[in-house]
């Protein structure tokens, strides 16, 4: 049996698998091994599977074994194997050492790179893998590398016909379910003269 994944915020008492032995007479339920934690409680005559606590994710998968036992001899039984896994639900933003930055620039350099934005992100998994994006970027003056996070310049500035600083608005997007979260840091790029 490997029924659906749980989320690691599943409450206690919730239905998890059925299991259901063929059999001539009733037979019992339990849990013969694998659930050292004791995170799950069977119905011993309906072999309904429930939570009995909460989950720690670290602590999954599971696989345990469960028994179906001869209701009037202990000694006829047959096992079979439950997985379970539970899902890392998205819980934290990314988040950027700082919400805002200042760079300088020299007018009239080439296409180049003006900083690294590095965002942390505490979940595991896709819940931490950060995508980088510019959500205003003064036109297409800047661009970003979507999965290093470098900030670079698409063409030279001219200090006395162009604007002499702009703001450029980086976002950082998590790939979390069940959604995405996003952390935002302002980079102020001040051309020189």
């Amino acid at each position: 049996y490997h029924p659906a994944p749980l989320s690691e915020k599943t409450p206690t008492e919730t239905f998890v698998v059925e299991i259901s032995a063929w059999y001539k007479l009733p037979v019992n339920y339990s849990i013969a091994s694998g659930d050292e934690k004791g995170y799950f409680i069977i119905h011993p005559s309906n072999g309904i599977v429930r939570t009995s606590k909460n989950l720690e994710l670290e602590d999954f998968p599971v696989n345990f074994k469960v028994r179906a036992t001869d209701s009037s001899n202990a000694a006829i039984f047959n096992e079979v194997g439950v997985t379970v896994e539970v899902m890392d639900e998205n819980d934290f933003p990314p988040v950027f050492p700082s919400s805002l930055l200042e760079e300088r620039l020299p007018e009239n350099s080439p296409a180049t790179q003006i900083v690294q934005l590095k965002a942390q992100d505490n979940d595991t998994g896709r819940n931490g893998l950060l995508m980088y994006s510019i959500l205003n970027g003064q036109g297409l003056k800047f661009r970003i590398n979507e999965t290093t996070g470098i900030l670079y310049s698409t063409a030279p500035f001219d200090y006395e016909e162009e604007l002499t600083e702009y703001q450029v608005v980086v976002y950082a997007e998590d790939d979390g379910i069940p959604e995405k979260k996003r952390g935002y840091c302002t980079v102020v790029i001040k051309i020189t003269d």
